[in-house]
């Protein structure tokens, strides 16, 4: 019976030494696993005690102080995994929060804005918290740099017949100082290509465009377009930043100081995570 709990106790122990290879665990599963290993401790030490034979001695001189040790710092471990866990959702809940105050207050301030149509902001980093307090949709590791794929990345998408020809042609117009137009030509392109690969960096530019003309609430209003079309796209690091910058621009310092801070926090390798830094000590940010 011993020598069963030991190869159980064994096994759990080894779990999540293989867990890199397939990295697919949440914190829920390895609170389980934690519980499950607890279980089997209290096994092998309920028949180590049987005899009473084994309960003395100085500390740490026997397998029951062992196991003591063990159990509690598996207890220690799981507190662990359960406060981070808390802090995770607390910061999805709150991130999700302050984005769709930003989104609301905006529309306050752009004319023409129906705050009715404005809908539920995402979650923050694409994933909301479950019920169980596990966080859904992350995307797991990869196991180093050296792992290989298990399966082949996505082909590039297609774009849809004179898709690319009518972003190329607002961005000529940019390019040649039409901002007026500029921005003309990219709202209709995000109105007649919903959700085309290019949605985010179409949203992007027309907040250059606007900036460029000195209009700073319609440009945050662009870059936060920009920004929620993809949370965690290659764009989304540069227009949190810019989102940051418009609503220090028009004097929205508070706002503005809670979004530059996001920037380095969510994308801590992007050069976007840098200029945040920057603009965020030029607005005296706490």
């Amino acid at each position: 019976m011993i020598r069963t709990i030991a190869l159980s106790l064994a096994l759990a122990v080894s779990l999540p030494l293989a867990a890199p290879a397939q990295d697919t665990a949440t914190l829920a599963d390895i609170r389980q696993q934690l519980t499950t290993l607890y279980s089997d401790i209290q096994s092998l030490k309920s028949e180590l005690t049987t005899s009473g034979a084994l309960t003395q001695g100085v500390a740490g001189s026997t397998p029951l102080d062992r196991l003591n040790a063990i159990e509690a710092e598996l207890t220690r471990l799981t507190a662990k995994a359960e406060q981070l866990e808390y802090r995770i959702n607390q910061v999805v809940s709150d991130g999700t929060n302050r984005i769709g105050d930003l989104e609301f207050r905006l529309c306050e301030l752009e004319e023409g804005c129906d705050i009715s149509t404005l809908g539920d902001t995402p979650s923050l980093g694409g994933a909301a918290p479950a019920t169980d307090g596990a966080v859904t949709g992350a995307t797991p590791a990869t196991g180093g740099p050296s792992a290989v794929p298990t399966t082949p990345p996505p082909a590039a998408p297609q774009l849809a017949v004179a898709e690319q020809g009518d972003f190329d042609a607002a961005l000529a117009m940019m390019e040649e100082g039409d901002f007026a137009g500029a921005v003309a030509g990219f709202e209709a392109f995000s109105m007649t290509y919903p959700g085309s690969p290019l949605s985010q960096r179409a949203h992007y530019l027309r907040g250059e465009s606007y900036e460029s003309m000195g209009e700073m609430t319609n440009a945050a209003r662009a870059y936060l377009d920009a920004f929620s079309a993809n949370q965690t796209g290659d764009g989304a690091p540069d227009a949190l930043f810019k989102l940051g910058f418009s609503l220090g621009a028009i004097g929205q310092t508070q706002d503005a100081c809670i979004t530059l801070s996001l920037v380095p926090t969510r994308f801590p390798n992007s050069d976007a995570a840098l200029d945040a830094q920057a603009a965020a000590r030029g607005l005296g940010c706490q």
